[in-house]
């Protein structure tokens, strides 16, 4: 039995990584369930995990994965309906093999697309621009909703307090605006490419890490431009 505070976290942790795919910060758990500081989260997690409803994965930053939910939760969710995601289509036919990420997560074709892989992207210190279609990935379908899709390959480490580590695939939704507090790709000087969280200040744009050893950084609304937002993540474990 849960107390209502757990619960509340423990449906929120759910419905943000249904959303964006990864699990909510600690600062943003902390705020919404009014708690004033983030041992209240703590106490909280420590007690959803020994109840069996999450589980924290070892030598990660803050990588949590929601393992049930509650009976009187699911018995007011209605059943998701399904539906045609648009993606951008790669090279490759629509039938294709099995990739590793895809055996990771253990879905079939029947329920994947292909998704093709654009390159790398700098969380961190921003590295080149995005390149053009290395490869496809499968995924799973449920993971993309409208308008045309595209992964990337994650190196750095600044979006590590986000769930996001070095070595991770993200899919990104194509878009050209997002909201403060989006992770987003964003697009330096027309040249660089990194992920980050958006944020304004005042007229400027910030580009916020999740990583406390990277600083924001500020630019004018002229050198940024958003080239999609998050919208799921796929990892390998060896």
């Amino acid at each position: 039995m849960l107390t209502r505070k757990q619960q509340e976290l423990l449906i929120f942790i759910h419905e943000r990584m249904k959303e964006s795919g990864v699990p909510p910060s600690f600062d943003e758990m902390k705020d919404a369930l009014e708690l004033a500081s983030k041992s209240g989260i703590h106490r909280l997690i420590t007690a959803l995990e020994e109840r069996g409803f999450i589980r924290r994965l070892p030598n990660r930053a803050r990588a949590l994965e929601v393992i049930k939910l509650p009976d009187a939760y699911l018995a007011l969710t209605p059943p998701k309906r399904g539906f045609s995601p648009s993606v951008i289509q790669g090279s490759r036919p629509s039938s294709v093999p099995e990739t590793p990420a895809k055996a990771a997560i253990g879905i079939g074709n029947d329920n994947s697309v292909s998704v093709p892989v654009m390159g790398r992207i700098a969380a961190g210190v921003p590295i080149s621009a995005i390149q053009n279609n290395t490869h496809d990935i499968a995924v799973p379908a449920f993971m993309l909703g409208s308008g045309e899709h595209y992964a990337l390959e994650v190196r750095g480490d600044s979006m590590i307090e986000a769930g996001i580590l070095d070595g991770d695939t993200v899919i990104i939704r194509n878009a050209n605006s997002a909201s403060p507090g989006e992770i987003v790709v964003a697009l330096v000087d027309d040249e660089e490419a990194t992920l980050k969280r958006f944020r304004r200040k005042g007229a400027s744009v910030a580009l916020e890490a999740a990583n406390p050893a990277y600083e924001t950084r500020i630019f004018g609304p002229d050198r940024v431009k958003v080239q999609g937002k998050l919208v799921g993540l796929i990892r390998r474990y060896q």
